[in-house]
């Protein structure tokens, strides 16, 4: 399935388990680096095939991570990888190839850039748009330190949707601080300015020469006085408009960067000397716009970008998945019924922020193009977008992964429930998301929610209760929130019909004495579990499931506190202002302070990545665990 590499002549070439550092480039010829290239993919392929991850992304870049780091002084100058899920060939090239086969699993190389991990990762990243303002802060930093050395930030085409990018391409262009910016592009539709030509331009228009002519001219034309500045800007307007004939950098001269491109990221002929020219003759902030094929060299995911985006394991030879014997998607289940709701319910609206596959909307998408919108990389858009929507009548549905609507906090707020206004939050990945770490884990969604005025918000215990609470959340005529965890639901028969849920009320599962077990979410199954075991050792618990994590069911919950006295919380989520601090701050008000309570949540620290099984039970948040936590509270 690999794309054929052309024949290399020399008999000697090193091969990728030669190169142990970013050093050991810098003397190879050019087609020495294709075959580095070359197994750089096979590398990457054999090993996602076995683990799991972003595939097309980081196949996608290979060339270009080669020739980074070739002309730049790595890890002296610095290389920031926007997101950071196009990181593998970098992982590669700077010492991590004996541990990459652990790549995103537990204990094993992270997948995306870590600063533990080598001295190479400048900064880490899993959320996108970071990288031009981190990379502009740096710079300015090494300013005032009087540091020459460079800083480059790579990002990709889709980062560039979101506005964090542009206010920090607006200040850049403001400071003229010496920046370099490679703008990663695989989706623009700009093909056609992409050749020779270009090439030629983008070259000619870096080299010393050039640059030292265009630089002479302009300090000779500032010493005529009246007349120079005006030479100057009709010279600069020619060579603007020239550039523009031919390239499509108009938008990011305006922001007052040196345009160059757009250069094929896959020829190294053509991306080494246009770097180096960059590297040695260009000063201020420079973008260089780079076009990339996303899983260049492995034909499924070059046909297919978006499946190959982030993959489970799959068969190298037809590019399918493993089969799998898991129960349906919660992911899955949310898409599924917003479909239903939207053949009823005309003002039903889904909106994602560039994840329609991962949310679940594509097939909403499909059926009901209208009432669709996928906003890019713009989680604060988003949220104040189906706040506009809904002012015109509209109930918009926005899914969004946990960990992204952290960026959404002021327009959840300010626009969305200050002002009362129907709009759903789809909260997938609630709870820890497994190998992609901690920038993805969902764990403080509870935490950052739950105080804000007139939201409802709702956690289902499987998949037929999510379909519930998204067909009563469609009814509400104020804000609500549903969190839902990443992976398979836990196999339950589906109800045919969408059942109204009482808003605030939750249901006794099972009735006991001895202690009760209040579990939020995904963790009432594993708490049902735990109590069938310990009524085999003679502990009779309770459970409850609260179904609202606002507005909580204040009257069951103490009624049965009050009765057995003893209480544990069970939560998916960071122990701090989650679950359990709101039962704590339910008995206080209601001066139940003689009552045996335990938290059991995810402690005070970032949690590294992993699958889901093995980090609930580091957290004490599987059956084992609780059935622990009961024996422990019984002899308290």
């Amino acid at each position: 399935m690999l794309t054929p590499t052309p024949d290399i002549t020399t008999t000697a070439s090193p091969r990728l388990k030669d190169i142990l550092s970013p050093k050991d480039l810098r003397s190879l010829s050019i087609p020495q680096l294709k075959v580095i290239a070359r197994d750089i993919r096979e590398t990457i392929i054999n090993t996602v095939a076995e683990t799991g991850g972003h595939l097309a992304p980081s196949l996608g870049v290979v060339e270009l991570t080669i020739a980074l780091h070739k002309v730049f002084n790595t890890p002296e100058d610095k290389l920031i990888w926007d997101v950071g899920h196009q990181s593998y060939a970098h992982k590669l090239l700077t010492g991590r190839q004996e541990k990459f086969r652990t790549l995103r699993q537990y204990k094993g190389l992270s997948g995306f850039p870590k600063f533990k991990e080598s001295p190479y990762d400048t900064l880490e990243t899993g959320h996108s748009s970071t990288s031009l303002s981190a990379a502009l802060g740096m710079s300015c930093g090494k300013e005032i330190n009087n540091d020459k050395r460079k800083i480059i930030a790579v990002i990709g085409d889709g980062s560039m949707t979101a506005g964090m990018a542009f206010e920090a391409l607006n200040q850049a262009g403001h400071l003229d601080r010496d920046l370099i910016v490679i703008l990663n592009d695989n989706e623009m539709s700009i093909s056609e300015n992409v050749g020779a030509l270009s090439s030629f331009l983008s070259r000619k228009l870096t080299g010393k020469t050039v640059s030292r002519l265009r630089n002479h001219i302009a300090d000779r034309l500032h010493e005529l006085p009246g007349i120079g500045e005006n030479i100057l800007s009709v010279l600069k307007r020619s060579e603007e408009n020239f550039k523009s004939f031919f390239t499509p950098g108009m938008l990011f001269e305006a922001l007052k960067f040196n345009y160059v491109g757009p250069i094929l990221g896959h020829d190294l002929d053509d991306l080494l000397p246009t770097l180096e020219n960059v590297r040695d003759n260009l000063d201020g902030p420079i973008l260089v716009h780079v076009i990339t094929t996303k899983g260049k060299g492995y034909k499924p995911a070059e046909d297919n970008p978006g499946n190959y985006h982030g993959v489970g394991p799959f068969d190298i030879r037809t590019g399918t998945p493993r089969p799998s014997n898991g129960a349906i998607s919660y992911t899955k289940v949310f898409g599924e019924t917003m479909k239903k709701m939207a053949r009823s319910n005309p003002n039903i609206v889904g909106i994602s922020a560039a994840m329609p596959a991962g949310t679940g909307l594509d097939s909403f998408a499909e059926e009901f193009p209208e009432r669709f919108f996928d906003v890019g990389i713009a989680e604060q858009h988003a949220v104040t977008f189906a706040a506009g929507l809904a002012l015109e009548g509209f109930h918009p549905v926005v899914a969004i992964y946990s960990s992204f609507f952290q960026r959404a906090m002021d327009q959840i707020i300010h626009d969305v429930c200050l002002q009362n206004l129907p709009v759903t939050l789809a909260i997938d990945r609630g709870g820890v998301v497994g190998d992609d770490g901690p920038t993805h884990h969902g764990v403080f969604d509870i935490s950052f929610l739950r105080y804000i005025p007139n939201l409802v918000y709702m956690a289902p215990k499987d998949e037929n209760e999510l379909q519930h609470m998204l067909y009563s959340a469609s009814l509400i005529k104020g804000p609500s929130a549903i969190r839902y965890p990443r992976g398979s639901g836990e196999g339950v028969k589906r109800d045919a019909s969408l059942q109204k849920l009482v808003i605030g009320q939750g249901e006794v599962l099972r009735e006991g004495d001895d202690l009760l077990l209040l579990p939020v979410g995904n963790r009432v199954h594993p708490a049902l579990r735990a109590a069938e075991g310990l009524s085999k050792i003679g502990i009779n618990a309770a459970v409850i499931n609260p179904r609202f994590i606002k507005p909580l069911d204040a009257d069951l919950i103490c009624e049965w506190a009050e009765r057995i006295g003893r209480v544990i919380t069970i939560e998916d989520n960071a122990g701090q202002g989650g679950f359990g601090s709101a039962i704590l701050e339910l008995l206080a008000q209601r001066n139940l302070y003689g009552i045996k309570t335990k938290i059991l949540a995810h402690p005070d620290h970032f949690i590294e990545h992993g699958p889901q099984e093995i980090l609930w039970r580091a957290s004490r948040l599987d059956s084992p665990s609780i059935i622990n936590a009961a024996i422990e509270l019984m002899k308290a």
